[in-house]
């Protein structure tokens, strides 16, 4: 297979596989959603980092010593339906760089990032991505099997915080934190994130 080192090289309206991912050398930093090519931001803005570097250095405090571990982009995670099997790169169709996300089950990390549904996702909204987070990433959480799924709004200084209902197959909208309020995950309910602190000027 050819390697890819040229945007122009790919057709945009084209699916393509993890196994075709892996033979690109880009520098664009890209997504795969169900085998379509997603640009990434080139330069997220000021609001995103300085959230992002402080909801990492809360959550590594809180995760370095238990057998949780976190990461931060740019991380891939390969992503496919639950209810299916792998069979090999060329079946997994699907690669996101989450924000942060924390990882339980040590077997689905290697060398290249996670294989298979983080437990917890944070996706720090942009101007440019609200649409692709709200509405595309939020079904490939839901259907690969992310139990915990955060949205964080920086220009309103908010997070929603949804849940994995497996029974019904949906994400629940368990609370909408304000900025002025102490936030937990409903999965590690001892972490406490101080909100005021994470969007604080």
């Amino acid at each position: 297979m050819a390697i890819v080192t040229h945007l122009s090289q790919l057709d945009l309206n084209g699916r393509y596989s993890y196994a075709d991912y892996l033979t690109w050398r880009l520098d664009e930093t890209i997504e795969l959603f169900r085998g379509k090519v997603s640009l990434i931001s080139p330069a997220p803005s000021l609001d995103h980092q300085r959230i992002a570097t402080r909801l990492t250095g809360i959550l590594y405090a809180q995760f370095k010593r238990q057998a949780c571990q976190l990461f931060a982009a740019p991380f891939d995670v390969r992503l496919y339906d639950r209810r299916k099997s792998v069979v090999a790169n060329q079946d997994i169709f699907t690669v996101v760089q989450p924000d942060l996300c924390v990882i339980c089950d040590t077997e689905k990390l290697d060398q290249r990032g996670c294989l298979g549904a983080p437990d917890w996702i944070i996706e720090i909204l942009s101007k440019g991505n609200s649409k692709k987070e709200i509405q595309t990433k939020f079904e490939l959480y839901r259907e690969s099997g992310v139990k915990e799924y955060w949205i964080v709004y920086p220009f309103e200084q908010a997070v929603h915080q949804f849940v994995l209902d497996e029974e019904q197959d949906l994400y629940r909208l368990l609370n909408m934190f304000a900025g002025e309020d102490s936030a937990s995950p409903y999965l590690f309910p001892d972490c406490t994130i101080d909100l005021q602190e994470v969007f604080a000027d």
